[in-house]
């Protein structure tokens, strides 16, 4: 239960398989066909396939990751936040640094305006981030940065749900890291929830901004599913 047990810690699957680094890098192919510039007209700039080395029998993809994607893939999901704890801090993508080799690289998406608001609606209303009195956790100060970072420009994880969700989905999804100490005690449990409480539901309620409508056939008005939604000067569609 203390706050000292080593990050690692609980991290691996009776596998052996790290979940938080078992999807699917479509981030090297994005950023290959980008540099080629084919991009969006050769490869998409969003719903990027899954490569073909994933789904083969004997790729090392736990069970637990190929039944959350398969779940993606049946619901729509458009809004999303995965929880760890071990810091104090709210991240966003891109996960993966974009120069392979840096350990930390601010690395933006196209919707990075998006992804902060989201970020900071959720650090602002936390009441453990948004206190005067909080202290570091380890060795960054995440206060000074208003308690959300780049995931990227933090440290690079390569194969991370929330670039997956993007990359893959419409689903725009960040990371909530909900205290210093990884393995709180039963005891402390209902202060986290307060903690987090008024955090979630502001989060949950940012899905009704933006434009919302339906695409429809101009001569029979049915809906189009899966019509591509473009917006001038972002490089990243969706599809309805």
């Amino acid at each position: 239960g203390s706050e000292l047990a080593g990050w690692a810690m609980g991290r691996w699957t009776y596998e052996g398989i790290d979940l938080n680094h078992n999807f699917a890098d479509l981030n090297t192919a994005l950023w290959d066909a980008e540099d080629n510039d084919l991009v969006p007209h050769e490869f998409p700039n969003h719903y990027i396939p899954i490569p073909e080395y994933y789904t083969l029998a004997n790729a090392t993809v736990a069970p637990e990751t190929r039944a959350v994607i398969a779940w993606m893939q049946r619901f729509p999901f458009v809004l999303s936040a995965n929880l760890h704890g071990g810091e104090l801090v709210v991240t966003y993508p891109f996960d993966m640094t974009r120069t392979y080799w840096k350990a930390q690289e601010l690395t933006p998406t196209p919707d990075d305006g998006v992804f902060r608001w989201l970020a900071t609606v959720y650090a602002t209303a936390n009441l453990a981030m948004a206190s005067g009195d909080r202290r570091r956790c380890h060795y960054d100060d995440f206060a000074r940065l208003g308690n959300v970072i780049n995931g990227a420009n933090w440290h690079t994880v390569a194969g991370s749900m929330n670039d997956f969700s993007y990359l893959h989905t419409n689903c725009f999804e960040i990371t909530v890291e909900l205290s210093c100490d990884k393995f709180p005690h039963a005891s402390e449990l209902p202060q986290e929830w307060e903690n987090n409480r008024e955090s979630l539901l502001l989060f949950m309620e940012q899905v009704h901004r933006g434009i919302k409508g339906v695409v429809r056939d101009s001569d029979t008005e049915q809906g189009i599913p899966n019509a591509i939604i473009s917006v001038d000067g972002i490089n990243h569609d969706i599809r309805t």
